[in-house]
């Protein structure tokens, strides 16, 4: 258990950019009782990465380890095949047991890039078709009789579709008390959780008293968005995933709202209030973006990213803070890095190599290291193939039909050309280059 910092002084560090924390007073009360609690996070195994909007609550959770607490990461591989209700408009389509363990495979490894998960003491991983496969019915009206009816439909996801008349299947309305239920058979303590799992979190305190337990604090932190302000998610190709390359991370980073970059450099690193707002004002809206770029990039290509994403690290890398990211080529080329203390890999270069990639590419170049792609000859015709499903094979276009709506947009190019022909035959007798927009490129060539 840290002694370093009191309970007052914990409770300051941890309250650091949540939105909420019920009760606050309680929070103090367990910090202050001397027991390590027991923190938990339940994740929803509908896809099989986690992106840099968990990454939000997954740092949080590692200043609690850090602290001396344990996290329980719960993978929710039974409520899974409910469906988590929280901000949808229609019914989630629920997905089987088997499903989601295979997409929670992956969860396993990739937490392991934020939180310590190789002390028991400090780390623990459940799923929770341990406790809720086998809960007989009678368990489930009592957890039922919990909220009323009403109390439901104050939930603003359930009343919205009420009121529109879009169907709740009564399914629905059991996926928060399995989630509480997951807070019984751990003992939490705290409860970890975006703005929209609000609700969910605080039927969690009410099922804990239902069954004689100490209610857990409900401790809420922001959603972070897409860089271009809508939900992250794959669907609308705005998901930064924690496990993608660094020069991935990089430029969809530098694509962030400028609106956005105050909250991104708030909620994806640990410089200060103060520290934020002079990047801001000194670098302008492409310095902070360089900023934000090199700390979150660089960090994510570790094995585990170090503890603070402040200004000591962003140093390491060789940058100077008091520069906002307006670093000239010159200066940059001047200073020598050694690799960053207690680190194989020598993150500097890893940035450098990230950010002249972007450079080149918003300049109009094709970089060089580019995904490689193999076409059999099997999907030819005489030598030549159709311009949108070679798109499509590349893994550029998900589907023939919007290649073709690209290609109308003139959001496709061979080899540096634009394509105007949605019918273009293309000759695979040399290596080609695919580019989508600006910044996504495919090298296709024979098997």
């Amino acid at each position: 258990m840290s002694s370093v910092l009191s309970p007052t002084e914990a409770l300051k560090r941890l309250e650091a950019g949540s939105v909420e924390i019920i009760p606050h007073e309680k929070l103090l009360e367990k910090l202050s009782s001397g027991k390590k609690l027991t923190v938990k996070l339940g994740l929803d195994p509908t896809r099989p990465d986690i992106h840099i909007g968990h990454a939000v609550v997954l740092r949080k959770m590692r200043q609690f380890q850090e602290l001396g607490h344990k996290v329980v990461i719960i993978i929710g591989d039974f409520t899974a095949m409910i469906g988590d209700p929280s901000g949808r408009s229609a019914t989630r389509p629920p997905l089987t047991l088997e499903e989601t363990r295979a997409n929670a495979k992956s969860y396993v490894e990739q937490v392991g890039k934020i939180l310590i998960t190789e002390d028991p003491e400090r780390f623990e991983l459940r799923y929770n078709s341990e406790w809720l496969e086998n809960l007989n019915f009678k368990e489930v009206i009592k957890l039922a009789s919990q909220l009323t009816v009403a109390q439901m439909l104050e939930r603003e996801d359930f009343k919205n579709r009420y009121t529109q008349g879009i169907p709740i299947s009564i399914h629905e309305f059991l996926y928060p008390f399995a989630q509480g239920y997951d807070s019984v058979p751990i003992r939490a303590d705290v409860e970890m959780g975006g703005t929209d799992q609000k609700f969910n979190l605080l039927v969690g305190r009410e099922v804990q008293r239902a069954y004689g337990l100490e209610e857990q604090v409900a401790f809420i932190m922001p959603l972070l968005e897409g860089p271009d302000g809508r939900k992250m998610s794959k669907s609308y190709d705005n998901y930064i995933g924690i496990t993608e390359e660094p020069a991935e991370i990089y430029r969809k980073l530098m694509k962030v709202g400028d609106d956005l970059l105050p909250k991104y450099l708030e909620l994806c690193t640990d410089l200060t209030p103060q520290e934020i707002q002079q990047v801001l004002e000194k670098g302008g809206p492409v310095g902070a973006h360089r900023v934000l770029a090199r700390l979150v990039a660089g960090s994510y290509a570790l094995p585990r990213i170090p503890a603070r994403l402040d200004r000591e690290l962003y140093e390491e890398m060789g940058y100077r803070l008091e520069a906002a990211g307006r670093d000239s080529e010159t200066q940059a080329a001047m200073i020598v890095v050694a690799p960053l203390t207690g680190y194989s890999l020598n993150v500097s270069e890893t940035v450098r190599q990230a950010e002249e990639r972007y450079n080149e590419v918003a300049k109009g170049g094709i970089p060089d290291d580019i995904r490689t792609v193999h076409i059999t000859s099997s999907e030819l015709q005489e030598g030549r193939i159709g311009v949108a499903k070679l798109f499509t094979l590349s893994g550029l276009t998900e589907s023939n039909g919007e290649a073709k709506r690209m290609i109308q947009n003139r959001g496709l190019r061979i080899d540096g050309e634009v394509i105007t022909d949605p019918n273009m035959q293309v000759w695979l007798d040399r290596p080609r280059v695919l580019q989508r927009g600006k910044d996504k490129f495919v090298r296709v060539q024979l098997a």
